[in-house]
């Protein structure tokens, strides 16, 4: 009797085999594998001088075999050998072995992806190097697995390299995270704004009018937790904030078209001019005429600065 492969199989590998045609162009992937190369397969044969790592600067393009080159057959027992040791660690481990690769399990819709790597000016946001050179991912700041929300605030673009790094040795205990967010300070103007002031907010801060406004619109923007200097935010709170402050000037732009510029402005400390010490930004509309002479915007922090 013949057994033929149902269609349902049939589909599935027809789709395995597109999935590795398409996983050939994908050069995150190729960039991971060749991490994990670099980081176990290379590591070894280095520590036991089977081969050496040839080098373009400070980085490993490939190895050089130290001892004479195999014959053949000695090629071929060698590749028998390798892959009767990988497919008893296999069996041995099981589906175990790709775990990590699933630990990051969910949809990142494209949208947002786009968004992420849009902000990030299509650049790693921790080393600066570019998309051009090298595939950027979407991670997640605060991970989904230590209570990360799938958030815009909570994103940023990451090359595969500090990525990496990042999960290899980042200790930061994640445990009590949402509890410091969630931080207020009795007697804070800020921590206890009344509802009916706020104009906007999301997850992590808010915006409403100053009380003792500069210009007409004068906005601040205040992160939720009780926090006293700018510097001291979280990444995602400061995604937060410039997410809103954003919002703010296209609203201000489209409901004051006598408007036509900004001042951004934090006071950060008692010398700076600091004088509630819950962290929030101003963001002044400014309009044509509204000072004599505006040139040096924040230099007049300083008087007599100003000008230049």
């Amino acid at each position: 009797m013949i057994c033929r492969p149902s269609g349902h199989h049939q589909l599935s590998r027809v789709s395995q085999q597109i999935a590795r045609a398409l996983l050939s162009y994908d050069l995150s992937q190729v960039e991971y594998y060749e991490i994990r190369t670099k980081n176990m397969v290379g590591r070894v044969l280095t520590n036991n001088q089977i081969v050496e790592p040839i080098k373009d600067g400070v980085r490993t393009i490939g190895y050089r075999l130290l001892e004479a080159e195999l014959t053949a057959g000695e090629t071929e027992q060698l590749i028998a050998a390798c892959d009767a040791k990988i497919a008893e660690y296999i069996e041995r481990r099981g589906g175990v072995i790709w775990q990590h690769r699933t630990n990051a399990n969910g949809y990142i819709p494209g949208s947002v992806r786009y968004e992420v790597l849009k902000r990030a000016r299509f650049r790693c946001e921790l080393c600066g190097a570019s998309a051009e050179k090298i595939a950027l991912h979407v991670d997640h700041i605060v991970p989904r697995n230590k209570g990360g929300l799938d958030e815009l605030s909570n994103f940023q673009a990451l090359c595969i390299t500090c990525n990496t790094n990042k999960r290899d040795t980042d200790d930061t205990d994640f445990r009590n995270m949402a509890e410091q967010y969630a931080e207020r300070q009795s007697g804070c103007l800020f921590c206890e704004i009344p509802t009916d002031r706020i104009i906007a907010e999301n997850e992590l801060c808010y915006a409403i009018r100053d009380g003792f406004p500069v210009t007409d619109l004068h906005t601040l923007v205040v992160p939720k937790r009780h926090v006293a200097d700018y510097f001291d935010l979280y990444q995602p709170e400061r995604n937060a904030i410039d997410q809103l402050l954003k919002e703010q000037r296209a609203k201000i732009l489209s409901g004051d078209h006598t408007v036509s510029g900004f001042n951004v402005g934090i006071n950060s400390g008692e010398s700076a001019g600091q004088t509630i010490f819950h962290c929030h930004i101003h963001l002044i509309p400014r309009r044509d005429g509204d000072v004599k002479e505006p040139r040096g915007g924040v230099r007049g922090v300083i008087p007599g600065k100003q000008s230049y």
